[in-house]
């Protein structure tokens, strides 16, 4: 969904012409993208109507084109129906129950949301609630140790409510987050085992976990789990697939309630706390250069982005570059951040090898000596050579690393001395960290 709204505003923008039958053929190319997404089919043609409405009755606001209004109003109208406002949770001692069906990512949502209140300083504690699924029990356990969360579980223990009222006993942390089980479908014996976690626990929280691929599915899962037990929000997991995400998505604005948190890949870190403007920023590629900065700020050590600020790049500096951009995340994800950059077509393939790239590099500056490190200029071919038997690497990749190195060197050095580091989103990055 997100590449094909992309495509449609970016056709759009490139015309020469912004006249009625251009607009009306953007307004339908969006309208195509939103149906095979999984949106309502209903609310499809509620949201062309409104654009029309606005795009041709309003006057034009002052300041802008033709087209650039056309745009904004396409740009507020989807800000509007995937949420209008971000709701974050709020950073106190508090009880969380995730509820949804088999395979919707309950459990690693579960980590995600404990690393997220671990990250802002709050103690979280994590009660494994499905005793249906043979393996829940284990992989909770291990996917709390990876984030360094307290876990409790009773692993031969079938009595639900003893298991809550247990885990509220020996948990003695800020957060609590509870991971239910789930069914292929919610059926009864689902909603009363729910109805009594919901009356021993008393959440704050109650979120439906529903998968980007669910499709229109989605209205009546959140209709359901609503009228079952009350929902506070949903989350929307496996963002960074190939799914639609139209249908998951469409719930909030549907059965009213929020998105309030994305799952984006595997990792502990691989997350969002969802923002409908930020989102939408992306999905018609105007990239999203506060997301990044946060996560700049998270990945990056201040006195190593303050030794780059300096000048100071050798090899231990260049190592936490590469180390950084691994918390980020992928590269593709990355340049869809920055303004301009998540338009150009670059080929996976492409993303892939150099993040492979990356990895060698990592295993490379591992068997350099510390001195090598600090003083690239003294790599020379007998180093090179020892450095790639170390590394099990080619003397080809140990040049190809120190040839890159050298240019991203120079490059950091043009952005020092010149305007783009002063006034640009460079300064922007290293103003947001507070060095």
């Amino acid at each position: 969904m997100l590449n094909k709204i992309k495509d449609a505003i970016s056709k759009f923008a490139s015309m020469g012409i912004s006249d009625k039958k251009a607009i009306e053929d953007l307004i339908r190319d969006i309208q195509r993208v939103l149906i095979q997404s999984d949106v309502n089919v209903k609310l499809v043609f509620e949201l062309s109507e409104k654009m029309k409405k606005q795009i041709f009755s309003e006057k034009l606001p002052e300041g802008l084109s033709r087209k650039e209004h056309v745009i904004n109003v396409v740009y507020n109208t989807l800000v509007e129906y995937l949420g209008k406002e971000p709701k974050e949770f709020e950073l106190k001692p508090q009880k969380i129950l995730l509820v949804g069906l088999f395979g919707s990512g309950k459990t690693t949502t579960t980590m995600k949301l404990g690393h997220y209140f671990h990250k802002k300083g709050l103690s979280v504690g994590v009660i494994a609630a499905d005793i249906h699924r043979p393996a829940a029990y284990e992989q909770l356990r291990q996917n709390a140790q990876k984030v360094n969360i307290k876990f409790y579980g009773e692993k031969n223990n079938k009595d639900i409510e003893q298991i809550i009222k247990n885990g509220l006993n020996n948990l003695n942390t800020d957060i609590i987050i509870v991971d239910s089980a789930g069914r292929s479908a919610l059926d009864k014996e689902l909603i009363d085992e729910l109805k009594k976690i919901n009356k021993i626990l008393n959440p704050d929280e109650k979120l439906l976990v529903i998968s980007a691929d669910i499709g229109q599915a989605a209205y009546n899962q959140a209709k359901e789990f609503s009228e079952a037990i009350g929902l506070t929000g949903i989350v929307v997991t496996k963002m960074d697939s190939s799914a639609k995400a139209g249908g998951a998505l469409t719930a909030s604005y549907t059965a009213k309630v929020p998105v309030r948190f994305l799952g984006t890949g595997e990792k502990p870190e691989d997350y969002e706390i969802y923002d409908p403007v930020r989102f939408v920023s992306r999905l018609l590629g105007m990239g999203d250069l506060k997301t990044l900065l946060e996560k700049a700020r998270e990945a990056m050590n201040p006195e190593t982005a303050m030794k780059i600020i300096e000048g100071e790049l050798n090899f231990e500096t260049f190592y936490d570059q590469i180390e950084a951009m691994k918390k980020m995340g992928s590269i593709q994800k990355i340049l869809e951040l920055i303004p301009g950059m998540g338009k150009l077509k670059i080929p996976k393939e492409m993303l892939n090898t150099q993040e492979e790239k990356m990895k060698i590099w990592k295993y490379i500056i591992d068997s350099m000596t510390p001195q090598e490190r600090k003083d690239p200029k003294i790599l020379n071919s007998s180093r090179i050579k020892r450095i790639a038997k170390g590394s099990g690497r080619t003397e080809e990749d140990v040049r190809e690393l120190i040839k890159h190195f050298k240019k991203t060197k120079k490059m950091m050095k043009t952005f020092k001395g010149g305007k783009a580091f002063k006034r640009g989103p460079m300064a922007n990055m290293f103003k947001g960290m507070k060095i």
